[in-house]
């Protein structure tokens, strides 16, 4: 047990690089006066982003395993995006109140909170699964699907809380010039579970079956609750807020509205997350169009790595003076690539065209994390993390209801035929997933406008200023007397 009372995970290599990545990274922030964090912050927050990467691990396997599962046996891509939108849908109804209880609650029983929610829901989601005959259970039709689908997917959901408190911990254990680091450290510790999870799903549902999936995801999700049992988080009072409801929109949107051109970043991310939806609907069934379910969870999992390349690169670089501008950068760039990585029907392209991908995407994820760290107070930060979800995760599903359908009995058909394979064969070349191919041609070119377009506002102007300007916020209280949080 260390200074803080933290046990020592034990993933002690892992935790300890997360600690001296954050000891020894340069700033990834200007300006401000350090923020007052704990002696042993850095190993604190190793210990805590260690478990989360646990937890995300094991939600993220069974998550995939049901997405794989589902389309395998059914071959519908209005499923898969069905069932994408449910999960977008749940993560946008919830983020508020998740946000809300981030902010009311201590950031450790929180996180105990979200582990004992997600063991209950996949031990009753695995209980319907035995228990109901496996046509009855692959019925769309049928309340069975839907109840299934929607208990496992609740417990996926709920994690959502331990990464709304993860975030507002790198403002409670880590430096203010280090948080950018930090967050590119998030980044990396979700991209491992990301890549490992999209390999073990595939492997799991082919090789063992959907049975034994969601058994082995019952029972590993215990192992990080019960490291949460033994793990303290030093954590000082919170401010007293006498106006704060149990879903408290309104005042997050007012922490939000009080600095000047943070609604309009998150305006910016809600659109970007159009496009996010129309990739999340297709990226499935293409890659399972070209490949076994087998090779297509190792396939996703090597062009994943890309993750960890680009997290380890903000953990050491950060993001610049101004990550308002790399963001955008970035943007305009996932769109370059989402014009070109399916433009034939080539695996190697599709592979690295992934890689380049998800090597941008913990930097863009960084940079609205960092600039919503350093401009809100500390005891607002759940409830504005949880608005911009709810803002953001709602774009996604509503993309991917309109484009699961309209690839599937539109696009898709269309681009089989003979005049669709003459007008759009010299610009996608020939193969089954030319449909697929046209939607995200125009998502990247839509990305490309939202970038450019942005750069103009003058919010953008506005709160890149803001952020160069404004002071750290510490997690001392700043408002009204102090109070202990709610156990």
């Amino acid at each position: 047990m260390n200074e803080s009372g933290a046990m020592e995970p034990r993933h002690r290599d892992t935790a300890r690089a997360a600690s001296e990545a954050l000891t020894d990274a340069p700033d990834g922030a200007p300006g401000g006066a350090p923020v007052e964090t704990p002696a042993t912050g850095g190993r604190t927050f190793a210990h805590v982003l260690v478990n989360t990467a646990v937890a995300n691990l094991t939600t993220n396997f069974l998550w995939f395993a049901i997405v794989f599962w589902v389309y395998l046996e059914t071959r519908s891509i209005l499923a898969t995006g069905v069932l994408g939108a449910v999960y977008m849908f749940l993560l946008a109804g919830c983020s508020m109140w998740f946000g809300s209880l981030v902010d009311r609650m201590r950031k450790h029983r929180v996180m105990l909170l979200s582990a004992w929610a997600t063991l209950i829901a996949f031990t009753v989601g695995c209980a319907l699964f035995f228990a109901v005959p496996g046509d009855l259970l692959l019925r769309l039709d049928a309340p069975w699907f839907w109840l299934f689908t929607l208990v496992v997917l609740a417990g996926c959901v709920v994690e959502l809380m331990r990464n709304l408190a993860l975030a507002t911990t790198v403002t409670l254990l880590v430096p203010v010039e280090r948080h950018a680091n930090a967050n590119g450290l998030v980044g990396t510790v979700q991209g491992l579970a990301f890549i490992a999870t999209s390999v073990l799903s595939g492997l799991s549902v082919g090789m063992l079956g959907m049975g034994t999936t969601i058994l082995l995801a019952t029972l590993f999700v215990a192992v990080p609750l019960a490291h949460l049992h033994l793990l303290r988080i030093p954590e000082p009072v919170v401010a007293r807020d006498p106006d704060r409801a149990a879903v408290d929109f309104r005042g997050g949107m007012a922490a939000m509205l009080a600095v000047p051109g943070l609604f309009a970043l998150v305006l910016f991310s809600t659109f970007n997350n159009l496009g996010s939806g129309a990739f999340m609907a297709l990226l499935d069934p293409y890659g399972l169009t070209m490949f076994p379910v087998e090779v297509w969870g190792l396939v996703f999992g090597l062009a994943s790595t890309g993750f960890i390349v680009g997290g380890l690169a903000v953990a050491k670089w950060g993001l610049g003076p101004n990550p308002i501008r790399t963001m955008l950068v970035l943007v305009g760039i996932l769109g370059v690539v989402g014009i070109v990585f399916t433009i034939r029907e080539w695996p190697w392209l599709f592979i690295a065209g992934i890689w380049v991908f998800m090597a941008l995407m913990p930097a863009v994820e960084a940079a609205e994390q960092t600039v919503i760290q350093r401009v809100v107070p500390f005891e607002k930060q759940g409830r504005v993390f949880g608005l911009a979800m709810t803002f953001e995760a709602a774009a996604a599903p509503i993309t991917s209801l309109i484009i699961a359908p309209i690839a599937e009995f539109w696009i898709v058909p269309f681009m089989r035929t003979d005049t669709g394979q003459r007008e759009w064969g010299w610009l996608l070349g020939e193969g089954d997933s030319r449909g697929i191919a046209l939607i995200f041609v125009c998502t990247g070119i839509g990305m490309i406008l939202l970038a450019c377009a942005a750069f103009f506002t003058r919010s953008y102007r506005t709160l890149s200023r803001g952020f160069a300007a404004r002071p750290a916020t510490g997690p001392a209280p700043r408002h009204g007397a102090p109070e202990t949080a709610v156990d």
